[in-house]
């Protein structure tokens, strides 16, 4: 009963919209991601590290990298609230790739907030971004440079839940939905940016390190809103929260 209540909502929450795209890419991704949350002592001050290596065509190619640091502070064990920046290359990958490789600088604030209903856990999180992405044009030898930073605000939004799949409750099952939405007059025809759903078995390694390996759908708007990527994807994530300092 407790995995229908999670399915159930989660599969609510997942609803993309409907869409007549000019264009449809489908690519089979793999992503490898660290997340760390490591509180500094026992006040209420940490520190947020992250790094995610995501490669297009099952592993072979490049898709993006991404770090992002980032300074927490708990106002509760419920209660969290980040700051922090981010830098991501993505590459060329796919049926309509970029130009070239190009850069992206962010900062980020965030919220979540953690809560009991249906006998589960739940997590919700709230993400505000200020992107600076990097557009290209022709640099007169045949290949591309950044030439501007387009400026883009995106929010984005988690509901995220386990269920214990044993007595000891150190192997569950992980589930979580993310809704990205774009705005700003920069934004241009994808103020809809895109949808992120996984599904995945998870495993408590110690008291503070888990590991979940499962499948991430993503569907995602490009700018100007003719083209859909379907990105089908097995994702690896390593978390963390071992403390720094006594």
């Amino acid at each position: 009963m407790k995995i229908l209540h999670a399915i159930l909502l989660l599969t609510l929450l997942a609803g993309t919209p409907i869409h007549a795209a000019d264009r449809q890419d489908h690519n089979i991704h793999l992503w490898l991601n660290y997340v760390g949350d490591h509180p500094l002592g026992a006040g209420p001050w940490g520190v947020h590290l992250e790094t995610q290596i995501r490669r297009a065509d099952f592993g072979r190619n490049w898709q993006q990298f991404l770090l992002r640091p980032g300074v927490n502070y708990a106002f509760s064990p419920a209660l969290n609230a980040t700051l922090g920046y981010a830098f991501v290359d993505t590459y060329r990958y796919g049926d309509y790739p970029a130009l070239d490789t190009f850069p992206e600088h962010r900062v980020w604030e965030q919220l979540s907030y953690t809560h009991k209903a249906f006998d589960l856990e739940w997590q919700h999180r709230f993400r505000l971004e200020q992107r600076h992405l990097g557009e290209l044009g022709a640099n007169g030898s045949g290949g591309f440079n950044v030439v501007n930073f387009r400026y883009e605000n995106r929010f984005r939004y988690q509901l995220r839940t386990t269920v214990p799949l044993a007595a000891d409750q150190k192997t569950y099952l992980a589930l979580w939905n993310e809704l990205f939405f774009n705005f700003g007059r920069n934004v241009s025809g994808n103020d809809f940016d895109q949808n992120r759903a996984f599904i995945g078995l998870g495993r408590k390694l110690t008291d503070t390190t888990r590991l979940e390996v499962g499948f991430l759908e993503q569907t995602l708007q490009r700018r100007g809103g003719t083209i859909w990527e379907n990105n089908h994807t097995v994702a690896v994530w390593l978390t963390s929260k071992l403390p720094f300092g006594k």
